[in-house]
């Protein structure tokens, strides 16, 4: 038996006794063991860490992505006479949680008096005091760079490989490629003979807070292949530094939130109120923002939001669709509620043991991910470049929405519509954590029914016999 931290909501902790099997929960209500049998498989979706002496709560890691990070490289291409020129990479191991715009913006703190001479592919945001240097003056003097990528038209002189993305990175799992970014710079005035210093105190927004950089520390240099594989080529030296994500130390308010319905259920689970935030108490405004402003009060018109109960963003809907004799049938529906904002490169995350069977996204890209101590399969989706890649601000008429079907092949000795299984455990809007429905509230099946089978083709010679036996008909 051990104990653990289990998020059950952004603002509340409750501490867990769990067996090896599942967590005991104490559910009051009518349908008692139905809740105890499905919060058994959604217990171990949330995030969960050791409990001991001095364990922070940023210390927890993702286990839908246990190797989640962003790595900071500073690799050394050559020295000059009073430094060395560097190449600086940000390479985006997320399998799913993405950089979006206006995108990534680091800054270290120099151990000696470096200043940067020339940038190449990125640019420094301060060029601060260098009025000590006479004849060449330094792209940036300041103690603390805060550094910046540039845009895709960046002029030639200012492009490296590799850059100019403006600071948005792809998630590894969707596209590799275009998961790094890189610049170059000139380091001096350390003197003669220097090997370079590390730089201290690495700090990545992406694009905003919540990422914890380690110390920047020298690891075995950077072998890379030339002329075409023939040749390995390696850098002087290597520095290095991991960065994580914690929604914790982000501190954001939730941006989706899920809804549910069936085909065997005429009601509709809707997103829980005041998911991202409350609604205004005056009811006929049909604009909103979540922190409750007038859009008169608005400076920019991307902060605000068809009104709704949930006060989302962003919804995800999951409805069930068809059940089949040996497959069953999904559709996946995400709305976007902003007026002014649209999400290219969107993807989202369902965690669902359905998906331990072979599936088909007819309008989505899909993958399944690999997982470490995660009970159910989690599927990632995503947009098809120049069809739905881009998620589309809503007007004040109708929100944007991307929509696909998926076909799932049954589990015979799991598939049940009973007691919510065929809902998702846990859904995820660009590396965000939707809000669900409490289990309580999903749809039921009718008149209590514990299932729904699809037809059995072997009672159709009984129901036409019984049909011209009505009718009077003789054989």
């Amino acid at each position: 038996m051990g104990a653990g931290l289990i998020m059950v909501d952004k603002t509340k902790w409750v501490l867990q006794t769990f067996t090896s099997s599942a967590a005991l929960w104490q559910v009051s209500s009518r349908r008692e063991s139905d809740m105890v049998n499905l919060w058994d498989s959604f217990n171990l979706a949330w995030l969960i860490c050791p409990f001991a002496t001095g364990q922070l709560i940023a210390d927890c890691y993702d286990p839908l992505d246990p190797n989640g990070n962003i790595t900071v490289s500073f690799d050394i291409l050559q020295y000059t006479s009073d430094g060395y020129v560097a190449r600086v990479t940000i390479q985006n191991f997320y399998l799913y949680r993405h950089v979006d715009k206006p995108g990534w913006r680091i800054g270290w703190t120099w151990s000696q008096n470096e200043v940067i001479w020339s940038m190449s592919g990125a640019f420094a945001t301060h060029q601060g005091n260098c009025s000590s240097f006479k004849f060449q003056t330094p792209h940036s003097c300041k103690k603390y760079p805060d550094i910046l990528d540039w845009m895709p038209d960046a002029l030639p002189q200012n492009r490296s490989d590799a850059c100019c993305k403006g600071g948005i990175l792809d998630a590894w799992a969707i596209d590799p490629s275009k998961s790094f970014s890189s610049f170059e710079m000139t380091v001096g005035n350390l003197g003669g003979n220097s090997t370079g210093y590390r730089p201290l105190n690495l700090t990545l927004l992406a694009p905003g807070p919540g990422y914890t950089c380690s110390p920047i520390v020298d690891t075995d240099p950077t072998v890379s292949s030339v002329i075409g594989g023939r040749r390995e080529e390696q850098v002087y030296r290597t520095w290095k530094s991991t960065c994580t994500f914690s929604s914790y130390l982000a501190n954001k308010t939730p941006v989706c939130c899920v809804s549910l319905s069936t085909f065997y259920n005429a009601a509709i689970t809707a997103c829980p109120n005041c998911s991202c935030g409350c609604r205004e108490a005056d009811q006929s405004r049909t604009l909103c923002t979540s922190q409750g402003m007038s859009p008169s009060d608005l400076v920019s018109d991307t902060d605000i939001l068809q009104c709704t109960d949930h006060m989302c963003p962003l919804r995800v809907h999951w409805h069930i669709k068809n059940n089949f004799l040996d497959h069953w049938r999904v559709k996946l529906t995400i709305s976007n509620y902003n007026l002014g904002r649209n999400y290219s490169n969107w993807n989202v995350l369902v965690q669902h043991p359905g998906f331990s069977q072979n599936s088909t996204s007819y309008s989505f890209n899909s993958i399944v991910l690999p997982t470490i101590g995660v009970p159910d399969e989690v599927a990632l989706f995503w947009g098809i470049e120049y069809y739905n890649d881009e998620l589309l601000q809503a007007d004040k008429v109708q929100v944007g929405s991307v929509t696909t079907e998926i076909l799932l092949r049954k589990d015979m000795d799991s598939f049940t519509l009973r007691n919510g299984w065929a809902f998702p455990r846990r859904i995820y809007f660009n590396g965000e954590n939707c809000e669900m429905p409490l289990p309580d509230t999903f749809p039921m099946l009718p008149n209590g029914g514990s299932r729904i089978d699809p037809p059995h083709w072997s009672l159709l010679p009984i129901m036409v016999y019984l049909t011209y036996k009505i009718s009077g008909f003789r054989f």
